[in-house]
């Protein structure tokens, strides 16, 4: 179990008090990511800073709470693309920017104005592709692991590639950049 800062526990209790069922599961979504993504720096001899990263994979998906998606428990009003951004203003409200950039940019292999633009996507149109190492990591360790079904199995590499294809020849190329960065 990965531990969270006090902050981190703070920022759940107060968006998720009363969703103990969803906090659940985006604890446990959360824990793998961060688990990957600290497994991953500390393999790689990443110069990252250990403690952010940990706490921002914790943080990604804050933003779940405010979307609808009833198969994985959220039941808010806004479409689940917008979790990131809607994260990224939770965590802005709490000072956090460099977290709130984690939220912003970790969706698919991150969102281009043309992926936005094409595919008619409820979001801001700016870039929310991940710039930092960190942004990066977090980006590529969550696409290994579902918010449903066997949460703590992580996907083997031909299905999440399966899946970044499914959105694209970009997204699918973004990713395996990435994949080079991490493997």
């Amino acid at each position: 179990m990965i531990s969270m800062s006090p902050f981190v526990e703070d920022l759940f209790s107060r968006y998720y008090s009363d969703r103990q069922d969803l906090l659940a599961t985006v604890l446990t979504h959360s824990e793998c990511v961060a688990g990957l993504a600290l497994d991953i720096a500390e393999r790689k001899g990443l110069e990252v800073d250990l403690d952010f990263v940990r706490d921002a994979a914790m943080l990604h998906d804050i933003g779940v709470v405010k979307c609808n998606a009833p198969s994985i428990l959220c039941h808010g009003s806004l479409p689940y693309i917008c979790h990131g951004v809607e994260g990224g203003k939770m965590l802005r409200e709490a000072g956090l920017e460099d977290y709130a950039r984690v939220c912003e940019r970790h969706t698919g292999s991150g969102l281009t104005i043309e992926d936005i633009e094409t595919q008619n996507l409820p979001l801001p149109r700016r870039d929310f592709c991940p710039v930092s190492l960190e942004e990066k990591l977090i980006c590529y360790a969550d696409k290994f692991f579902s918010k449903s079904g066997n949460l703590r199995e992580m996907k083997p590499l031909s299905k999440v590639e399966r899946q970044m294809a499914a959105f694209g020849e970009e997204s699918l190329r973004r990713f395996l950049l990435l994949h080079s960065l991490f493997s």
